[in-house]
């Protein structure tokens, strides 16, 4: 087997690795019950998704009715202790990821997770869905601190550090992913079956693909071409 391109690949988890759509919109339902306010389908509630709880929450409050700080402040907290509470019930992996995983663990690849979903959250999810094993390192929206989420480099770079260095690419559905790729130096491959809030072809990634089947394949290509692997 020829050497592999990249010794680190990270993924977003919402959207991503995960259709985590299910249980995010059931907490945000929950938490526009104690205000009163209308249910969102999971379709609206897709697009919100990405740049952590309380964006989301806020997105949701605004398409139900309006927003304003002192509400969302007051909300907020439900949401996640709803969410933690029922974090994993209708959560799936999307078609073909772990067999991808095990591709990559095949050929020494390391790999992580980047989310701007809190770090707690992230952690009890992939713990739940008994995944823990298959990542080296997790970071959440909250783990460098204020103003480090994505698309802030930060949290990417920092990923690629804690697992010693080396050829890096990100793999996400959202141009937070993309964005943050890029300003840490590496390519970004974008899915096509994430929450989008936008066509995937204006996100902006080096690559796209429509399946987990294609990962590897995708990865190979952008090595091998030249393609900026990391710092």
């Amino acid at each position: 087997m020829s050497a592999f391109p990249f010794q680190i690949v990270g993924f977003d988890l919402d959207g991503t690795l995960f259709d985590t759509s299910a249980d995010l919109t059931r907490a945000v339902n929950h938490a526009l019950s104690l205000a009163g306010r209308p249910a969102l389908s999971v379709e609206m509630v897709k697009p919100m998704i990405g740049r952590g709880a309380r964006h989301m929450l806020g997105e949701g409050l605004r398409a139900s009715g309006g927003c304003d700080e002192a509400l969302l402040s007051e909300l907020h907290p439900e949401l996640l202790r709803f969410y933690e509470a029922n974090i994993s019930a209708g959560t799936v992996a999307y078609p073909g990821l772990f067999n991808a995983l095990d591709a990559l663990a095949e050929r020494s690849v390391r790999v992580g997770i980047v989310t701007n979903k809190l770090f707690g959250l992230a952690q009890k999810l992939i713990a739940e869905l008994g995944l823990a094993h298959r990542f080296e390192v997790v970071l959440g929206g909250d783990s460098l601190g204020p103003g480090k989420a994505k698309p802030a480099p930060d949290l990417i770079a920092a990923m690629v550090e804690r697992m010693g260095g080396g050829h890096a690419a990100f793999v996400g559905d959202s141009i937070y992913d993309v964005g943050a790729a890029h300003a840490a130096g590496i390519p970004a491959v974008a899915v096509s079956f994430g929450f989008m809030m936008q066509p995937v072809a204006e996100l902006g990634a080096d690559a796209v693909i429509d399946h987990y089947d294609e990962l590897l394949p995708t990865l190979e290509r952008l090595g091998n071409a030249g393609q900026p692997t990391g710092r």
